[in-house]
């Protein structure tokens, strides 16, 4: 079967969303993935919400090239949390035809993060939307033990995902047994891109890789091939890699199809 590849949204960041749409329609993507909800107040993100002109453009953009939105980026469970205060988000992936959403995990308390976990699920079902929990080591889901765990203590949601970043994997206390532990009905796409292994980064070293130094697949010391290998042959793969340095020699469409040549060993 055919591999399916998503044009992240970090790989495409200084793209516009009905530019980064055209791009991976230029590049050989069936999907992108955008960021139209910042990671933190004033962050970096895609403006389409709230701008109908973006939006139509958009749709407009997908029409001509057939290419989809597969994920949409990002909700944050925290300490306070409400998933109303994403509506406007969960509209936009309605009329965008979104596949699913990125959530990260924030609050120490597990207990609760579970339960607004299983909120959130709820909220966005309607909308046909999966809620893809991220295990992140830095944040308080740190590895795919812990993203498990909580699906499954949430009553395992008919819309609930794990979300496996290559990044993490690396750079968690996760093994390929962990990853094989998660059951398929669970797993809805992976991202790619390589780095140095290890766990002995600080908090602000993984986020300045996450965010700014992903490397191609390859180019770091991660086992990419072995967890390509024990993910689903048929799983979409979005391909996540930012590298603000290497981006200075590449336009966006060129580094997206600098990015997709370097992901396809891997995956193919």
């Amino acid at each position: 079967m055919a591999r399916v590849y998503s044009l992240a949204y970090l790989s495409s960041h200084r793209c516009t969303p009905p530019e980064a749409v055209r791009i991976a329609d230029a590049n050989g993507y069936p999907f992108v993935g955008l960021r139209l909800w910042p990671n933190a107040p004033g962050a970096p993100q895609q403006f389409l919400i709230e701008r109908p002109d973006v939006l139509k453009e958009t749709q407009a953009a997908m029409a001509d090239t057939g290419v989809g939105i597969f994920d949409v980026e990002i909700i944050r469970i925290g300490e306070t949390f409400d998933p109303h205060t994403w509506d406007a988000l969960y509209d936009a992936c309605a009329a965008l035809k979104a596949k699913a959403i990125l959530v990260a995990g924030d609050d120490p308390d597990e207990a609760r993060l579970t339960t607004n976990y299983a909120r959130l699920c709820e909220v966005m079902q309607p909308y046909g939307l999966t809620a893809d929990l991220e295990f992140m080591p830095w944040t308080e889901v740190k590895d795919a033990k812990s993203a498990l765990r909580i699906v499954q203590n949430a009553g395992t949601p008919a819309n609930a995902g794990i979300l496996v970043d290559a990044l993490h994997f690396g750079r968690s206390t996760t093994t390929l047994e962990d990853i094989r532990a998660i059951p398929r009905q669970l797993l809805h796409y992976a991202q790619i891109c390589d780095a140095v292994a290890g766990t002995h980064f600080t908090t602000e070293e993984m986020i300045h890789t996450a965010r700014c130094e992903r490397l191609l697949p390859g180019d770091g010391t991660i086992d990419v091939q072995g967890l390509f290998n024990t993910l689903p042959a048929d799983l979409p793969v979005s391909v996540e890699v930012v590298n603000l340095e290497r981006e200075k020699t590449a336009d966006p469409s060129q580094w997206a199809g600098i990015c997709l040549t370097a992901s396809r060993p891997f995956t193919g």
